[in-house]
């Protein structure tokens, strides 16, 4: 385990049914209930399941050659069942080009395998999806 490994986002509410999410290093994010184009939390986790696959690849597949084409689908259908709201049946498509080389040649080769390492290993948000995690909620004094 790394020294540093704390992770957090801070949430605020910007105005009824909107967020902005700031990281550590002053990133922000808006999103909210989808009642506009803004991104609802659950397409936020669909993004970082595909974003966090997406870099894991991209750092193997592109010291190799640069990518044509780069694109990663994400999809789950979303239920309400006796263990309340989720999301079910996730998966995660890559469509990947190359062009023609020898350098491209071997990052296609690499490419399944990367995609396979990422999801199995080195993707912090799949590998807590899949293996889960408890979550605790409080309410602190303001």
């Amino acid at each position: 385990m790394s020294e540093n490994s704390a992770r957090s986002v801070t949430v605020e509410r910007t105005s009824t049914g909107h967020f902005v999410a700031t990281n550590t290093r002053g990133g922000t994010i808006s999103f909210g209930t989808g009642s506009e184009s803004e991104f609802t939390p659950v397409e936020l986790l669909l993004a970082a399941l595909g974003g966090c696959t997406a870099v894991d690849v991209d750092l193997a597949t592109s010291r190799h050659a640069e990518p044509s084409s780069f694109t990663v689908e994400v999809s789950g259908n979303k239920v309400d069942d006796e263990l309340g709201n989720r999301l079910t049946d996730l998966a995660v498509t890559f469509t990947v080009a190359f062009p023609d080389g020898e350098g491209a040649d071997r990052a296609r080769t690499i490419l399944p395998r990367a995609v396979k390492t990422s999801h199995d290993r080195l993707c912090t948000v799949s590998r807590t999806v899949e293996i889960g995690t408890p979550v605790t909620a409080t309410v602190e004094d303001a």
